[in-house]
């Protein structure tokens, strides 16, 4: 029985289209890399994936340039311990759905939606970041996002978050009197390059163990 999807269709540059409604991957634990760099991939139906047993989707998606939509509401992430990369460079997304994700368990979050340059919003309000150690460019270049809502975001173990929001150019505003960050250690330009944010309030923040904060 299938338990490991990693890199399965990685690489597959010219592939348009795939057809996986009969797929099990009910025993599945690593999605990893699973569509990675599929550069011409537009349509993919993902609402029959079983993934109740997944713990890794690292770059999941990453690369895939030329889907606009996708959808992910049926997703069972509980088990997930790594989302790092997981939308990296998906660039012409335009909608993207994860009200179903459990991330309770989920370490890191690294570079998730690293350059996903064409998102106006994003709903990750039922995101639980409890767990979460990485957050380092997590939103890198997200240049048309214009609203982030993390006021839910709980980050007690929280390490590093360099360049988190580095030129989300387009965000006007940021609410993050949530955040914990009395265990984070990277804080490097991370708001370097929004130009549009006018108003900041990072009075809660804790930065003793902070080595050196850039920009």
């Amino acid at each position: 029985n299938l338990n490991n999807c990693s890199c399965m269709f990685a690489g597959c540059k010219n592939i348009i289209k795939i057809n996986l409604i009969s797929f099990d991957t009910s025993l599945v634990t690593n999605m990893s890399y699973m569509f990675y760099w599929c550069m011409k991939l537009k349509n993919i139906n993902l609402l029959y994936f079983n993934t109740k047993n997944v713990t890794d989707m690292e770059c999941m998606f990453a690369g895939n340039s030329s889907m606009t939509e996708l959808d992910l509401s049926n997703f069972d992430t509980e088990k997930v311990r790594n989302m790092n990369s997981m939308f990296n460079e998906c660039s012409s997304l335009t909608s993207l759905f994860l009200n179903s994700f459990n991330t309770k368990n989920v370490v890191n979050m690294g570079c998730m939606f690293y350059k996903c340059s064409s998102l106006t919003n994003l709903n990750i309000t039922s995101f639980n970041t409890k767990n979460v150690n990485f957050m380092e460019g997590m939103f890198y270049k997200c240049t048309n996002l214009k609203n982030i809502d993390l006021s839910n975001f709980n980050t007690p173990n929280l390490k590093n978050i360099k360049f988190m929001f580095f030129n989300c150019k387009s965000l006007i505003s940021l609410n993050l009197k949530s955040f914990n960050t009395k265990k984070v250690i990277n804080m490097d330009y991370m708001f370097c390059e929004c130009s549009s944010l006018k108003k900041l309030n990072l009075l809660h923040f804790d930065t003793k163990n902070i080595k050196k904060i850039e920009k």
